[in-house]
């Protein structure tokens, strides 16, 4: 075992600070450049586009290391996985890959193995991995991303299992290197950490408290994607909502999003909201902005007051409504989406029609439908839990008959219409040879030249199914559109 390693603790982890939080420049020591010299790497990322976007700053310090992508795990010479924790199966699925990376480490006794992201920062996980994953070379947490080169250079030169891991947030660090997955959509973070605790929910432990960038670091880094004719710019952050409200100075999301949109990016999107902190200036700004996709994701989790306030939630099924319908009559042609959680402990029959009720309200474009899965060290796993797995599953059967129906029958009203599409790549199985998605982010097939990929064209709907659209491509109008879309730049 290393030395002085450090190991999460969710009592720290809970505590939430008055300290400031303070800006930080990545650095990068020059003397482990050559450190991955004529080897390879390959990162496996699982959970929210979070974890992905950490991935791409993941790959960008590994590559100043000199190690070079590859896309089979079974021939790499450093194999990291980016974790998540927000639900069992992802767990389940981080370990199970262990599993079968211990066979190859068997063979291959040289073979670095990390373990990063949301379950490096958990106790019990960190407690696995010392007692029955002795071969996991390095771990470190959401925290000290930046440290990887460090944290790795100590795991390869010292021989012994490297765990770095802070319970506290550190500074926010800024200049961080960046491999993007994508040449015309990109990630920006604007807000790290939830301060929120839903009784459910790991995160509040696994990312710390809310911390804001400044808004010049954000619209600097929108101003250089811009330059780079990047289409699209989704912004992230565990509650999206929540930004700047560590400035105290009044410069919230709305005003964010407004800033981004007057770069001229031809799409701008954001996630995740939670509806506690969704304002009227928000709605306005979205409304206001044609750049601003009329898509937002807004997390309801259940339609009954008994199981929201057992969820920690902090509004009621009505105020969640008012917001909902505020968002219909002032967006035009909002498409909204939403979360739902069903066997929640205490869950009873009533509370479950309540749910039903609310989507039969709502009548959502899109939704994540999930069975509650118990979080060790959250208070909704010591909750009484009466319902059998059997009847929670059947629930989840009967939400989604119901939220399938309305996917449908939105997706039919857009037959006949001309949509703005972000064309995103080939069709690998499908007749068609395009996709990409609408400005109300719903996922379309078509017909096109393959040098249409990444830009903005308009394609006529013809068919609707309930996952995705069929379409073809309006003919002249491609062309001039997104070099109109782009002409703000």
């Amino acid at each position: 075992m290393g030395d002085n390693m450090q190991l999460p603790n969710y009592k720290e982890a809970k505590h939430r600070g008055k300290e400031n939080v303070e800006k930080e420049t990545y650095s990068f020591d020059d003397t482990y450049r050559s450190l991955g010299k004529g080897k390879t790497y390959y990162v496996k990322t699982y959970g929210c586009q979070m974890n992905e976007h950490d991935t791409e700053n993941i790959k960008a310090m590994l590559e100043q290391l000199s190690f070079t992508e590859i896309d089979s795990y079974e021939k790499a010479d450093l194999i990291l996985l980016n974790t998540c924790s927000i639900r069992e199966n992802a767990h389940n699925k981080a370990f199970g890959m262990l599993g079968r990376i211990k066979h190859l480490k068997q063979e291959r006794p040289n073979l670095i193995v990390g373990v990063c992201g949301c379950m490096a920062q958990e106790e019990g996980v960190i407690d696995s991995i010392m007692k029955h994953y002795r071969f996991v070379n390095f771990v470190f947490g959401t925290h000290n991303l930046h440290r990887l080169p460090e944290v790795l250079h100590k795991a390869m030169t010292e021989q012994k299992q490297e765990i770095e891991v802070y319970s506290k947030e550190g500074n926010i660090i800024e200049d961080m290197p960046v491999k993007r997955a994508n040449s015309f959509k990109a990630y920006v973070n604007i807000i790290y950490g939830c301060d929120k605790f839903c009784t459910y929910c790991i995160v509040p432990y696994t990312r710390g408290k809310q911390r804001s960038r400044a808004k010049e670091d954000i619209l600097s880094e929108v101003q250089v994607l811009v330059r780079d004719g990047y289409q699209e710019v989704t912004l992230l952050g565990q509650n999206v909502n929540a930004y700047g409200k560590d400035f105290h100075n009044g410069y919230g999301l709305a005003s964010l999003l407004e800033d981004v949109a007057k770069t001229g990016i031809p799409r701008v999107r954001f996630m995740t909201s939670h509806p506690w902190d969704f304002t009227d200036d928000m709605i306005d700004v979205i409304a206001k902005y044609p750049n601003i996709m009329p898509s937002i994701h807004l997390p309801v989790q259940s339609g009954s007051d008994h199981i929201l306030k057992l969820m920690g939630r902090r509004y009621t099924k009505d105020t969640y409504l008012t917001l909902f319908h505020k968002m219909k009559e002032r967006i035009p042609g909002v498409s909204i989406s939403t979360d739902i959680i069903v066997g929640f402990p205490g869950e009873t029959e009533e509370d479950f029609q309540e749910t039903l009720d609310l989507v039969h309200t709502c009548k959502f474009d899109n939704a994540f439908s999930f069975v509650f899965s118990k979080r060790e060290g959250t208070p909704a796993a010591k909750l009484e839990d009466a319902t059998s797995e059997e009847e929670k599953n059947e629930r989840l059967y009967r939400l989604n008959d119901v939220l399938n129906q309305y996917f449908l029958e939105n997706n039919q009203k857009l037959v006949g219409s001309i949509v703005p599409v972000l064309v995103e790549g080939k069709n690998a199985s499908l007749k068609t040879s395009l996709y990409g998605y609408t400005d109300t982010n719903k996922l379309i097939n078509f017909d096109g030249e393959e040098d249409l990929i990444g830009k903005i064209v308009s394609v006529r709907v013809t068919e609707s199914k309930t996952w995705s659209l069929d379409g073809t491509l309006v003919e002249g109008t491609d062309k001039e559109r997104s070099a109109s879309t782009c002409s703000n730049h």
